[in-house]
């Protein structure tokens, strides 16, 4: 088999208002994983213009969400922060997949539906296609493993599924490239934790959302530390108090939402806070979960409105970032040249 070396990717769409759902789903992880794996992390800005972005705004949204990715304390000299767009690779691998990748595969993606809504003739077709540009984000660097949430597992199976079909229809070539059976990995999932899915402040059935109409669902990471302990008084709750044991907290998804979200930023198991919690009013947790909240948030939303005031900075950071990613992914877009049967200089 061949052997690859062990790489993470991941990545976050630059369109506005990064939220406590990013912080715990995403950034939180990135943090974790530099200490255990090699990683590059993504500013996946080609993915954002899915959907019309005003240009002023995405260029801030980008550069928000690579200081988000500093102040939360992902080292962007040990690993690799870049934006997506500064690495053409990206897009040319992408092509490939769209070749490789059938229609019923697409088809089947639900996210797509979801944002596509009822009018999916009006949707771009790079909103049905992102798939295939999410597969070569990965495989571009031949990454081993992807930082996933429940919601995306479905876009990494597709990814595999793209690798697997190259794989096979490549063969003969890949071998006599010298990639012995197999050119691309089948990249793994890597679910941590408590909060892997963040949900709504105001409907614990939902999905924390920047596009939710309703600033009082999110947390945003640009909130001071009034607005974030009164949106987390106002968090939709039910009269009853929290159980003492998790079980209780089965059909109640307000209140297993509030406490995913204190263990997620608190390091603490779900059975060691209902011992604490368990039996009192929503009023004692919520003042407690604000608290932790602030003292978690504050100090990077403080770093983040450092960092924003310095874009120079950001954009050198995304430069640098870009130049490595991209030392690593022409090399491999190459082998996919050669293996496809294209004629490129040498």
């Amino acid at each position: 088999m061949t052997k690859f070396v062990e790489r993470v990717f991941s990545g976050v769409q630059p369109t506005g208002n990064l939220h406590l759902g990013n912080y715990l789903g995403a950034i939180q992880r990135f943090v974790e994983m530099q200490k255990n794996y090699d990683c590059i992390y993504c500013v996946v800005d080609e993915h954002a213009i899915t959907v019309w972005q005003d240009p002023k705004a995405l260029r801030n949204a980008i550069r928000e969400v690579t200081a988000a990715f500093i102040a939360a304390g992902i080292d962007p000299t040990a690993h690799i922060v870049f934006n997506q767009s500064q690495v053409a690779e990206h897009a040319e691998l992408a092509w490939v997949f769209n070749c490789v990748a059938r229609m019923g595969w697409l088809n089947r993606m639900t996210q797509f539906k979801e944002k596509a809504g009822k009018d999916k003739e009006a949707a771009s077709v790079g909103l049905f296609a992102y798939p295939a540009l999410m597969a070569a984000d990965i495989l571009v660097y031949r990454a081993t493993h992807v930082p996933v949430g429940e919601d995306q597992k479905q876009h990494l199976e597709l990814a595999r599924d793209i690798a697997t079909k190259f794989n096979n229809d490549y063969a003969e070539s890949i071998i006599g490239h010298g990639f012995n059976d197999g050119f691309f990995p089948l990249p793994e999932p890597l679910i941590q934790g408590a909060a892997t899915r963040v949900m709504s402040l105001r409907d614990g059935t939902k999905k924390m959302s920047k596009s939710d109409p309703s600033d009082l669902s999110r947390i945003n990471m640009t909130d001071d530390a009034d607005t974030i302990a009164s949106k987390i008084r106002k968090a939709r709750t039910d009269p009853e108090p929290l159980p003492s044991e998790a079980e209780g907290l089965k059909g109640r998804a307000e209140a297993d939402n509030l406490v995913a979200i204190f263990s997620a930023l608190s390091g603490q198991g779900v059975a060691e806070i209902l011992s604490e919690f368990g039996g009192g009013q929503f009023s004692t947790f919520k003042t407690a979960l604000a608290d932790l909240t602030v003292a978690k948030l504050s100090p990077i939303t403080a770093e983040m409105k450092r960092l924003m005031a310095d874009p120079a900075h950001i954009d050198a950071v995304l430069a640098d970032g870009s130049q490595r990613a991209r030392a690593l992914a022409a090399p491999i877009m190459n082998s996919v040249k050669d293996i496809v049967g294209f004629i490129r200089a040498k």
